[in-house]
């Protein structure tokens, strides 16, 4: 059993955090606001003052925060997890963030004898309660093999994908995907309420065919019901994709379809809808076909 410090107590790092305690872990848990620990607190976790005060003997420290900025400011930060975790401590980031940050932390990691594994997730909240995330991990082989174990508690399928950056470039395509994905099915479910089927059975056949996805698992039911109270959200996602057409420029590659997502996300963030699932990309196909009633 490890001694884990968590960093980052939201929609999904809330969870997995009491799930580790759940295995058997010490979990000392930090979030910026403070409140956010009362769950954990109740699993049978410990909350932390700061950043400087999680990191300081923890075995394995973990992060899930929003951005590319945020994961620098938690490492490097006077008060940050580098000049406080003890040699040998290995890092796993599970917030989602571009490579080229991901490979600089590492590095900067290596020079003060730390390990760096950028590792991040996707199945959403359900996942992340569930103790079933997908975890792609890229870093060092050896560090991968130490905290292979406790990842169990948190993923279903956890894999060590490449070298430092190699997760996050796999969580850009990851992303790519599930927002093309997105977009198909509430075009589908846009199109059959539009010629008056029984929506919720077309979706159940649709399902047992090659349209059948996990997307329409998750999203098609909330889609019909106007229920896009936030699981992954469309802010973060328009920031992934960010990262998607960033990298494939950097690497020479076309991504039409995900240019136009990146397209479709920002319009439903211009629109107000930032804070909903990025399963709100349905009330943009509303509004498209004349069709959104708010």
């Amino acid at each position: 059993m490890a001694t884990i410090a968590f960093i980052g107590l939201g929609v999904m790092g809330s969870p997995m955090s009491i799930n580790l305690v759940r295995a058997g872990h010490t979990v000392i848990g930090y979030n910026r606001t403070a409140s956010r620990t009362a769950d954990l607190v109740h699993a049978g976790g410990t909350a932390a003052g700061s950043v400087a005060e999680a990191a300081t003997g923890a075995d394995i420290v973990m992060l899930n925060v929003p951005d590319s900025g945020d994961v620098e400011l938690v490492l490097t930060a006077d008060d940050g997890v580098f000049a406080h975790a003890a040699p040998g401590t290995v890092i796993v980031d599970f917030s989602t963030i571009r490579p080229d940050v991901a490979i600089r932390m590492a590095d900067l990691a290596r020079a003060r004898d730390l390990e760096f594994l950028d590792a991040p997730v996707s199945g959403g909240e359900e996942g992340a309660v569930a103790g079933s995330l997908s975890i792609m991990v890229g870093g060092s082989p050896d560090a991968f093999a130490t905290v292979a174990p406790v990842l169990d508690a948190v993923g279903g399928t956890v894999a060590h994908v490449g070298p430092s950056g190699s997760g996050q470039t796999v969580k850009a395509a990851n992303q790519l995907i599930v927002a093309a994905n997105i977009q198909a099915l509430a075009e589908a479910i846009v199109f059959l309420e539009a010629h008056d089927v029984d929506t919720s059975t077309a979706v159940r056949v649709l399902a047992g065919g090659l349209a059948g996805s996990a997307v329409l698992d998750h999203k098609a039911a909330r889609m019909i019901a106007r229920d896009f109270e936030p699981g992954g959200r469309i802010d973060l996602h328009h920031k992934d994709l960010g990262i998607v057409t960033a990298a494939a420029r950097e690497a020479g590659v076309v991504v039409p379809v995900g240019s136009l997502m990146a397209t479709l996300m920002a319009s439903a963030r211009a629109n107000g809808d930032g804070g909903l699932d990025h399963g709100a990309l349905f009330r943009g196909v509303e509004r498209l076909s004349g069709r959104f009633d708010g």
